[in-house]
């Protein structure tokens, strides 16, 4: 299958499932997740008018970055170790990682550097699987307490990863849970603005995830394919 068609294919598959869950199709944006194809396979994901780029390590990203990054939006999505934020930081519109204070503090500290704000994502790990990185939600609001004090970060929404399972319903109480941590963020003001969006559901769930309530959906085989 080609990748338009491919396109074509997940976005009828958005659109039911917004139509199941009453949501519009504009609420749900697509990330390309481009980490395991090469640079021209990316430039062929932009060339189809996917914007959002979405990568895992900088080793990787850093010549497609270098060629494309002017012609799409790009995401930090991958585990973000502390001594590689000087790598990212004013290279990624957003960072969906955020997951432990000691790396708040050191993008802070470089976004206070570079005299920009950088929007982030705080990761939770709502399904307490140990192979999964992101906050504990019991130390969740603590934790946005915390990260509501450094004024070079913005807080967009939160992120998960969902456990893997044989049928995507069964990763449902995962999204509802990111959806309501996130309303009862909203309800207790912790940030002084609104946090909209949710980071939630990959290629094998991500119908799932938007019936509860995702806004960005990082979809890697389903629409951007393998390398032979």
């Amino acid at each position: 299958m080609s990748l338009l068609a491919r396109k074509e294919e997940v976005e009828a598959r958005i659109a039911a499932a917004c139509k199941r869950s009453g949501r519009s199709e504009n609420e749900v944006k697509m990330i390309a997740v481009t980490k395991y194809v090469s640079l021209d396979t990316t430039k062929s994901v932009l060339d189809a008018g996917l914007l959002h780029i979405g990568e895992n390590r900088w080793q990787d990203v850093k010549p497609k970055w270098e060629a494309l990054h002017e012609r799409g939006t790009w995401h930090f999505i991958g585990h973000l170790q502390t001594n590689k934020v000087k790598d990212v930081i004013g290279k990624f519109a957003y960072i969906h990682s955020l997951d432990r204070i000691s790396l708040a503090k050191e993008l802070d500290k470089q976004a206070a550097a570079l005299g920009i704000v950088v929007n982030c994502l705080l990761q939770v790990n709502v399904s307490g699987e140990e192979s999964k990185y992101g906050i504990a939600p019991e130390h969740f609001f603590h934790f946005a307490t915390e990260v509501s004090g450094l004024k070079h970060i913005h807080i967009t929404g939160l992120m998960t990863m969902a456990p893997y399972e044989m049928e995507a319903d069964a990763t449902r109480p995962v999204f509802r849970g990111l959806r309501e941590l996130r309303d009862r963020l909203n309800e207790l003001r912790i940030f002084p603005y609104e946090i909209t969006e949710l980071s939630m559901g990959m290629s094998g769930d991500f119908e799932v995830a938007i019936e509860e309530g995702a806004t960005w959906v990082r979809l890697g085989t389903v629409l951007v394919g393998k390398e032979l």
